[in-house]
């Protein structure tokens, strides 16, 4: 029986790919950050009688790789294809990202898909395996207000190309995957809006194209080729998609960063939503808030659950709140267990271009909601223990 590790397993193109291969009787490997949505991936394998081993890991960090791999040669014995799927965006100018951020996104893309590359081998080159490199049209029309996505998806595609000609002599396939507008939840709380839904491919319809070319083994699998002949058509003529996409950034599914972002007021008319799909020159995918009102208070603390809890968490920085226009929906929507959240990444989100007090509400917040027990210090970053609800 193969054996397919998917990173990203805990949504998206990744989740489908996990669930589609259980069920095309591939042993399952579902590696993601968000253990409580892997646990879920696997009820829903075992409830269909599939095989699955899932572990939340950072592929972002390199030395996770050896982990991954160990898991996979334990519950199964081996490797034949390697799905480096996992996705991460901290939107924002790029000169404006920190160091935290330009290492997650590169960490993600390049640095830790390589590192599992590295680790694999052994077990790749025993079973004539394949190995899937999931890029973005941006890595080809670099959109502006997508911080280092395009340019470490850039490197994804490049890094397909060497590991390709390197690893083709031990008879291991690499394919690079376009796989266009993707209809998930990858920019989700990101404050972008996106494409159209009537242009997005379903993350079933992109995961059986993959599955497919397990069989074929192509250099290159263009998901939605329409959409791969316009990112070729905009890379041809640089200066006409350069001119159209600053006076328009509706049309690829961003905003105008160089200004704050407005307190995420309903997306536009082309809005169309983790850790995930795919954004490409075409979309960075759907509206991620269209909340409208703030989380509501009244007196029927049962209905609300551990509504309270948060409402007491967030109470002695309320006012805070209110003086940077820090909505409390926002703050309560960041609350998904097991996520791993960035304080620059959130002061991102929810400012645009954040400035020193909104950079400052955004850490007073998060250490107030460490403080009640919703979140865990981990160095510069926090960890969602629990939700609010």
């Amino acid at each position: 029986m193969s054996v397919i590790v998917v990173t990203g397993a805990s949504s998206g193109i990744g989740r489908a790919l996990a669930l589609r291969a259980a069920r095309a009787g591939y042993d399952v490997v579902g590696i993601g950050r968000n253990q409580a949505a892997l646990d879920e991936l696997a009820a829903a394998v075992r409830a269909e009688r599939g095989n699955i081993a899932v572990a939340a890991y950072d592929v972002a960090d390199p030395s996770n790789a050896r982990a991954v791999v160990d898991l996979a040669r334990r519950a199964f014995g081996g490797i034949d294809v390697l799905v480096n799927n996992a996705g991460h965006v901290a939107v924002g100018p790029l000169s404006q990202q920190s160091d935290a951020a330009l290492r997650a996104q590169f960490g993600t893309h390049a640095i830790g898909p390589v590192a599992l590359v590295r680790e694999a081998l052994p077990l790749l080159r025993a079973s004539r395996g394949h190995v899937f490199m999931l890029g973005s049209g941006v890595a080809r029309v670099p959109v502006p207000g997508l911080g280092a996505y395009p340019p470490s998806k850039a490197a994804t595609r490049s890094a397909a190309s060497i590991l390709r000609s390197e690893l083709k002599p031990d008879g291991i396939a690499v394919t690079y995957v376009d796989p266009g507008a993707v209809d998930t939840a990858f920019m989700s709380r990101a404050g972008m809006p996106g494409a159209p839904a009537w242009i997005l491919a379903t993350p079933e319809d992109v995961a059986r194209k993959i599955l497919l070319a397990v069989r074929t083994r192509p250099r290159v699998l263009n998901a939605v080729p329409w959409q791969t002949a316009f990112v070729a058509l905009a890379e041809f003529f640089p200066a006409v998609t350069d001119f159209v996409i600053e006076r328009n950034p509706a049309l690829v599914g961003t905003q105008d960063v160089a200004q704050p972002a407005l307190e995420h007021e309903p997306a536009p008319a082309l809005a169309a939503t983790e850790p995930h799909g795919d954004v490409s020159a075409a979309a960075t995918l759907r509206q991620a808030q269209g909340d409208t009102g703030v989380v509501a208070r009244g007196d029927t603390g049962a209905a609300r659950g551990d509504t309270t809890a948060f409402d007491d968490a967030i109470e002695p920085v309320r006012r805070r709140m209110e003086r940077v226009k820090l909505r409390e929906q926002f703050v309560h929507d960041l609350l998904r267990e097991g996520d791993v959240l960035d304080p620059h990444e959130v002061a991102l989100r929810w400012a645009g271009m954040p400035n020193k007090n909104e950079r400052a509400a955004t850490n007073e917040v998060l250490d107030a909601l460490a403080g009640a027990g919703f979140l865990e210090r981990d160095g510069e970053r926090y960890r969602v223990l629990r939700g609010p609800d």
